[in-house]
């Protein structure tokens, strides 16, 4: 309900006004907690839906549903809650009462009734699919903002300022046009219940007229018929106006609701098994995945095997399959076919977190979060100020986060914005050795670094990998000789294997890449 039709209705009824203002009071904790509950539930489903999902979404119409469309819920659906249930009494009242006067007069009333309703219903459900329309644009314009900013460097580095503008500005004229649409025709609500009111009240004035003149009606009991339809009236033009309004949140409330109604292709079944510890070996046999819409697969018949205690390295080309590996291991994906095995259990029948509990990952983009040095270090892991000191330590960040305004409970701002490339990952890898994890997966972690951060990042690397099993995937082939074996991919294949020295001798494309970075 807006305000503008309670201030009307409120002039005609003072009355009423004092009980919807006290109802609204009592009101006012449940709407709040009904939406909060909403949108709680939208980022529970978030954090628990696989990353699969997201390939498929823009980020910016994820956050538009978590905000605008909950928003649009609670001012189209929530607040009208109050008349939807008190306006139907005053009805059924009426109608009871116009029963016992005139039952003739009632079906005529029902006849003009029914003939208002499919008029209003019609125009109901085109703004229910108008509204769904408008909240898709309104993430669209979400995903721009966040594309924006996000891109800013490299945005003002092409010039490219008038592009995106103009790029913008068209989603944005596109998303105003449709909402003058839509409001256009929900401002129809008010003056076409009016008029189908108005001509109601007319045809009945005609109708019972006929009969009060033929005898069959008297004029005492058809004014007080009328006077009974007339108080159907005002709550009618009510309830259309918050039909109206409810059409509109109903096209929100589907957008949330299918982010809600999503499949979670990655869960724990009622039989999955716990895994505390990790001591024998990982396995891929078989291994085949294929992104969803891929025109051809990922990985085609991987079969490795990873012993405990030892670094295996993947190298290739970009595409050749090396990040999907690491990331099937902790079941950010599942295999298409073949399976994955630690200590002999397929990780598909483990409980998800005990199994991602087993490892520490450190990717080539530093994850950092808008908040202090020590919650990033402890992100997640309850931890004390001096084995968050300790990690630091170990991963050669104590002397750069001491010489920080506030130290340890210094923000570093945005993503970690604040910190220069290599203060950001020597933070993730203090992170990953806080955790302690038996299992390793690095991915790139040095590859956008300069010498001197690479070399700092990778003394802390050579730390954390200590009596540790790894995964470790390096376009800088230097980073990788010390591993135990090292794989080479391509196409999604494995085409060769074998410890540095090997490979050198008797490795074709491994030795062309090393020769290649050597120039």
């Amino acid at each position: 309900m807006q305000p503008a039709d309670v201030d009307v209705h409120d002039r005609q009824h003072p009355g009423v006004a004092t009980l919807f203002a006290n109802s609204l009071y009592f009101l006012a904790p449940v709407r709040n907690g009904i939406i909060s509950d909403l949108r709680q539930k939208v980022v529970e489903k978030i954090l628990e839906l696989p990353l699969s999902y997201f390939s498929e979404e823009r980020k910016g119409d994820l956050m538009s549903r978590a905000q605008a469309d909950v928003q649009e819920v609670e001012w189209s659906i929530v607040n009208v809650v109050e008349s939807v249930a008190r306006e139907p009494l005053v009805i059924l009242g009426s109608l009871a009462f116009m029963i016992f006067v005139s039952p003739q007069l009632l079906v005529f009333v029902f006849a003009l009734m029914l003939f208002s309703g499919l008029i209003i219903g019609g125009i109901g459900r085109s703004l229910r699919r108008q509204s769904g329309a408008v909240q898709t644009r309104l993430g669209l314009i979400g995903s721009l903002i966040e594309e924006t900013l996000g891109g800013l460097r490299i945005i003002k580095g092409f010039n490219a300022e008038k592009w995106q503008e103009e790029r913008f500005r068209r989603e944005n004229k596109g998303y105003a046009r449709m909402l003058t649409r839509l409001y256009r025709r929900k401002d129809l609500a008010s003056p076409l219940s009016e008029f189908l009111g108005i001509a109601a009240v007319s045809v009945l004035l005609w109708f019972g007229a006929r009969q009060v003149f033929a005898g069959e009606l008297s004029a005492a009991t058809f004014i007080t018929f009328l006077y009974a339809f007339y108080n159907i009236i005002e709550p009618a033009k009510q309830l259309s106006s918050a039909s109206y309004s409810m059409r509109k949140g109903l096209g929100a409330l589907e957008r949330v609701q299918s982010v809600l109604d999503a499949p979670v292709s990655i869960s724990d079944t009622d039989a999955a098994l716990p895994i505390a510890s990790f001591g024998d070996r990982i396995e891929f046999k078989n291994v085949a995945f294929q992104y969803r819409n891929a025109e051809r697969a990922a990985l085609e018949n991987i079969n490795l095997t990873i012993p405990y205690g030892k670094v295996i390295a993947l190298v290739g080309a970009s595409g050749a399959g090396k990040s999907t590996i690491a990331d099937l291991l902790p079941r950010f994906y599942d295999v298409s076919s073949g399976e994955i095995l630690i200590d002999g259990k397929d990780i598909r029948t483990l409980r998800v977190r005990e199994l991602r509990a087993l490892m520490g990952i450190v990717s080539q983009e530093a994850i950092l979060f808008n908040d202090t040095v020590r919650n990033n270090i402890a992100f997640g892991f309850p931890a004390d100020a001096a084995a968050v000191e300790a990690a630091a330590r170990a991963a050669n960040a104590h002397e750069f986060i001491v010489r920080m305004p506030e130290g340890y409970d210094t923000n570093i701002g945005d993503r970690g914005s604040k910190l220069s490339g290599g203060q950001r990952q020597r933070l993730t890898i203090a992170r990953a050795l806080l955790k302690n994890p038996p299992i390793l997966i690095l991915d790139e972690a040095t590859s956008a670094l300069d010498s001197e951060s690479e070399k700092l990042v990778q003394l802390a690397l050579e730390r954390l990998l200590q009596n540790r099993t790894a995964l470790v995937i390096a376009h800088r082939l230097s980073t990788v000789q010390y591993a135990d074996e090292i794989v080479v991919l391509d196409a999604g294949k494995i085409i060769e294997r074998g410890t540095h020295e090997t490979l050198m001798k008797s490795g074709l494309v491994y030795r062309k890449l090393v020769e290649l970075q050597a120039l």
